[in-house]
């Protein structure tokens, strides 16, 4: 028997539901906040790098070794049991094909197709970085993935925008702010459906009434990424010009797939992959490339293996392992009971005051989104305590639906060590392999210009505050402008 038990756990199939570690629930969050602090000082210091950040997380987990009191084994197996979450594995997956789809668009001139549609009609700029942020939006909220949004437009829109005169910094928090509007916004995105199922709400219901939100925080967004969007260097502007080419435009045809799929409820797996295979036609058809720009097979090179597809998925490689090791520290900070003792503190401080039950809900999803840093996962961690101060304080199940998926949207992609900004990062650095003039854009100085991701926190917290859009449950889960009796 004491073998089986052994067997069970050196497999990894032993689940550990509780850890007990020195200085209680601040001893759990070390793995986590140590990652963060590297981030941070890495970043400010201009030292950051991907295998760096990598490096950086093995060592918070190390470190919580030496404050784990639970037996190091079963320490190692919570990590394991973190690692095998689906979350993880589900965004590294989107990545690869997200990043396989906008490299063949890449290699088939659509960057250089943008930039001649900027120069001709003369929407460069803040009006190309504002054009920017509506199609990220627009894109994002039909694909349902503000990560392969990221990837797809840092690729495409980023060069692009730059080529055109557009500041580089506000450019990238416009990509960053359309991710987070269709994140927010999408039927098919992976936060609206947890937080409506979490709350026992309908996604079409949810996506309607959080519209409002999205939009009242959207507007200002747009104006300002107009108005600041502009006072890009042109130092390689004659060369930039050379290369434009209205061919590539072609390449919008597998784009159009992808967003029509998406539309029509298919998976983003299912959407992608037709926008691949669409787009290597075109690129075989047309005279814009050929399949060897796609994939080919060089035995002199070191990777073997070369083209638009293998370096869709090799640049973030590194990543994955980082977003991996992310959430298994999440995963040790709910183990070592570190939510549960904010919880408990919040409860005490609300009373019977619905108010302070909105703040709460508001402060436990803000609080956990600043340490988790992939967003789907903190909305994971904080839905029960938002199901359970809500349905205490018979707040409606869309609202709550509502104050969990905002504000997970719009910080996951604001801080500097979150997943989708780091995403973006890499992403930037990769494309400087092909353009080298463009610039690279640190995580730390985009997040101030992530104007939608604020803007909708902002909102959300003054719904909280003044009771805006507050709606009851009633008996039979209908909408209530006054609490049932």
């Amino acid at each position: 028997m004491r073998e089986d038990s052994e067997l069970s756990r050196a497999t990894g199939n032993s689940k550990i539901d509780k850890l007990d570690f020195r200085l209680g629930a601040f001893g759990a969050a070390v793995p986590l906040l140590f990652f963060v602090i590297w981030a941070i000082t890495t970043s400010v210091l201009q030292l950051s790098s991907e295998i760096g950040l990598v490096l950086g997380a093995i060592f918070g987990i190390t470190l919580g070794l030496f404050f784990c009191k639970s037996k190091w084994a079963d320490y190692a197996q919570g990590l394991f049991d973190g690692l095998a979450q689906p979350i993880g594995v589900v965004a590294m997956v989107a990545w690869f094909y997200a990043g396989m789809f906008a490299q063949v668009l890449q290699v088939g001139g659509l960057v250089e197709g943008l930039v001649w549609i900027g120069m001709i009609t003369g929407f460069t700029g803040g009006l190309f970085v504002g054009l920017t942020f509506l199609l990220a939006a627009i894109f994002s909220t039909a694909v349902g993935t503000g990560y392969g949004t990221t990837v797809a437009f840092c690729t495409l829109m980023f060069p692009a925008g730059v080529a055109t005169g557009a500041d580089p910094t506000i450019l990238f928090a416009a990509i960053l702010a359309g991710a987070v509007f269709g994140d927010n916004l999408a039927p098919v995105s992976d936060t609206t459906i947890v937080s409506a199922t979490t709350q026992d709400a309908d996604v079409p219901g949810v996506v309607k009434s959080r519209f409002k939100y999205a939009v009242i925080a959207a507007i200002p967004t747009l104006i300002l990424f107009i108005i600041f969007g502009g006072g890009g260097s042109m130092e390689n502007q004659a060369s930039i010009e050379a290369s434009t080419n209205p061919n590539g435009l072609v390449m919008l045809i597998p784009f159009g797939v992808v967003l029509f799929l998406a539309i029509s409820g298919h998976h983003i797996i299912t959407s992608l992959t037709w926008g691949i295979l669409v787009a290597v036609v075109m690129l075989v058809l047309f005279p814009i490339g050929s399949f060897s720009d796609v994939i080919r097979f060089n035995p002199d090179s070191d990777n073997i293996v070369e083209g638009a597809l293998i370096n869709g998925i090799v640049g973030y490689i590194n990543m994955a392992i980082l977003i991996l090791l992310i959430v298994a520290a999440a995963h040790l900070l709910r183990l070592g009971g570190t939510m549960q003792v904010i919880t408990s503190a919040l409860v005490k401080w609300i009373k019977n005051s619905v108010r302070r039950a909105e703040v709460s809900m508001w402060a436990i999803v803000a609080l956990l989104n600043s340490a988790i840093t992939i967003n789907t996962a903190a909305e994971i961690a904080a839905a029960p305590f938002v199901r359970e101060i809500g349905e205490k304080y018979k707040i409606h199940s869309y609202r709550r639906a509502n104050m969990l998926d905002a504000i997970t949207s719009a910080l996951g992609y604001i801080f500097p060590w979150g997943a989708p900004v780091l995403l973006g990062w890499s992403t930037i650095n990769m494309m400087q392999e092909t353009y080298e003039w463009l610039p690279s854009v640190s995580p730390t100085a985009v997040f101030p210009f992530v104007f939608q991701g604020w803007f909708l926190v902002i909102v959300m917290l003054v719904a909280a505050l003044t009771s805006w859009g507050l709606r009851y449950q009633g008996k039979n889960g209908e909408e209530l402008t006054q609490p049932p009796k």
